[in-house]
């Protein structure tokens, strides 16, 4: 799964990464939680919506709160989410994401960021219900490295995939390369969702 993650790049950054012309503002943070405004790339552009789906048949926003991901075994069917997979597609940037072990009796979290350059491009989908616009993160099964952390990662598309998610391919629902992901053991800080501060991404000792 992917219940907590941080954007702190600066907009020049996203901008050259996903090839905008404008990016809108939006809020440096480093404990990003569902029901908070995520910034979202779709063909038509950037724009910040709320973590979260709402499926447009939906009686009231408020099953949005358990809506922040979505599985990519079956994310084709499930009724929330298959509309938005065949025509509402985005991507999420990201520059890491948070994951648990259990430690000692206690939840450790571990920030897991791009080996190489700055950010991550999540697969997402994008919801119109009413006037409010909303998302949720696709997730698939560990690769190798993330394994022994947990069972579960985001999808993270690759920089050359990102016109195909976008365009309706299949096939990109999977684990990423090892190579693409580094991970460090960061303080349980993180564990408060209301903490939202730079030294929450760095290196814990045991």
């Amino acid at each position: 799964m992917c219940g907590r993650f941080a954007l702190h790049a600066h907009p020049d950054v996203v901008a050259l990464q996903f090839g905008l012309e404008v990016v809108p503002a939006f809020e440096t943070r480093y404990n990003i939680a569902p029901t908070l405004p995520v910034l979202i790339i779709r063909k038509e552009g950037a724009s910040t919506v709320r973590w979260g789906l709402v499926p447009h048949w939906a009686k009231d926003p408020s099953m949005g709160a358990r809506m922040n991901n979505a599985r990519a075994e079956t994310v084709a069917e499930k009724p929330a989410f298959r509309d938005a997979y065949r025509s509402r597609r985005c991507l999420i940037p990201a520059s890491g994401f948070y994951e648990w072990k259990s430690e000692f009796g206690l939840r450790q979290p571990y920030y897991v960021h791009p080996a190489e350059g700055e950010l991550f491009a999540f697969a997402g989908l994008w919801e119109q219900w009413r006037d409010l616009q909303t998302c949720t993160i696709i997730t698939t099964g560990a690769n190798p490295k993330m394994a022994p952390i947990h069972d579960r990662m985001p999808v993270i598309v690759a920089r050359t995939d990102y016109g195909a998610w976008l365009g309706g391919a299949e096939g990109l629902l999977k684990p990423s390369a090892e190579a693409a992901t580094a991970i460090r053991r960061v303080s349980r800080a993180v564990n408060n969702a209301r903490n939202d501060f730079p030294a929450l991404i760095e290196d814990e000792p045991r």
